[in-house]
């Protein structure tokens, strides 16, 4: 999982492209979001073992590996493909599905439901940046 993070976004890097957009005042500092997706991905693993172990298929795992494509392909489609409201499709998209995963769990397993509220909170904060730079741009 966080193996598979790393894979992408050491393959479609920000780069010089990232670096000429107009950004809004509130963009993190770069170094900020490996630390982040990489205690994310760690989270969204534990999340995703917790509810495998009870339903190995069914509609929350189906739920589970839906974000987790869309989180992937996210990456190369707004840095490599330079397609900014296509990402911002697929963001939003990974929001909805990341809050339907809290639901689904909240009364199933709580801690699976909370370790993905910081992945909500961040990909909230990521999707509205990812707005705000396709605007300014």
């Amino acid at each position: 999982m966080v193996g598979g993070g790393w894979i992408i976004g050491a393959s479609n890097l920000p780069g010089a492209w990232y670096g000429s957009l107009n950004k809004p005042w509130f963009t993190p500092p770069g170094w900020l979001f490996p630390i982040a997706w990489t205690v994310l991905y760690i989270m969204i693993a534990v999340a995703g073992w917790r509810t495998y172990e009870r339903v190995v298929s069914g509609a929350v795992m189906q739920v589970w590996w839906g974000q987790l494509v869309l989180n992937f392909a996210w990456s190369p489609v707004f840095f490599t493909a330079h397609l900014m409201w296509p990402a911002f499709v697929i963001i939003a998209s990974m929001f909805v599905l990341i809050v339907t995963f809290i639901v689904m769990q909240w009364r199933k397993d709580r801690i699976a439901a909370l370790l993905f509220v910081p992945y909500a909170c961040w990909v909230g904060f990521a999707s509205v940046l990812n707005f705000a730079v396709n605007v300014l741009n």
